[in-house]
């Protein structure tokens, strides 16, 4: 693929959703990019209607809503540290392993840590790029494992990091210390697919 830094565009769309929508405030403005669709005629009387998994897809064939829910932030700080991490980590994938192996795991990632959040939670509003960032983070422990360096340039307590900040989601810690309603399930829902993506990706062409 010749398109190059291809994680400016994901984050100059993420930053673009969450001005015109003042973060997820007006929620027609988000609505096409959500994972279900919403009736939108309810919403002045205080009521969120969605739609079914079938009458979404099957029905009105909005394929788009599996990918596009990581480009919706709901707060800066949200905003902030999931650019900064696509920015960083997103380069060096891109810089090591190729345009295309990296827009193949930010779509693969988004649909799997989407599907994760929408299969194991009640339906809701979601979004951000951070079931992608797990993704990445997976990615790149399996591949370092597997050169026997820090390819990307990460120190190993990263991964630690990633893991516990996972866990404390799951036993709501997060949520006491004021983070907000944390989309554990597509933490992991990113960070099993990144993994398993690394596993098919070194299998096919060797990593040095």
């Amino acid at each position: 693929m010749n398109i190059k830094n291809i994680h400016l565009p994901i984050i100059l769309a993420a930053i673009g959703v969450a001005f015109f929508s003042n973060f997820g405030s007006f929620i027609s403005i988000i609505e096409p990019l959500t994972f279900l669709k919403i009736d939108t005629s309810r919403l002045s009387l205080g009521y969120i209607s969605y739609a079914t998994f079938d009458n979404t897809y099957f029905i009105h064939n909005e394929w788009w809503r599996l990918i596009t829910p990581m480009i919706v932030h709901f707060s800066f700080a949200h905003l902030a540290f999931n650019c900064l991490w696509v920015y960083v980590l997103g380069s060096k994938i891109e810089l090591y392993d190729g345009s295309f192996l990296f827009l193949s795991l930010v779509i693969i990632s988004s649909i799997a840590s989407n599907f994760f959040q929408y299969y194991f939670s009640e339906p809701s509003i979601f979004g951000g790029l951070s079931g992608v960032i797990y993704a990445m983070l997976g990615y790149c422990m399996i591949i370092e494992l597997e050169v026997k360096n820090e390819r990307y340039e990460l120190p190993p307590a990263i991964y630690l990091f990633m893991i516990a900040w996972m866990v404390l989601g799951f036993m709501g810690v997060l949520d006491l210390f004021g983070f907000g309603s944390v989309a554990n399930f597509a933490h992991l829902g990113g960070l099993i697919s990144g993994l398993i993506f690394a596993m098919i990706a070194k299998s096919i062409k060797p990593y040095s």
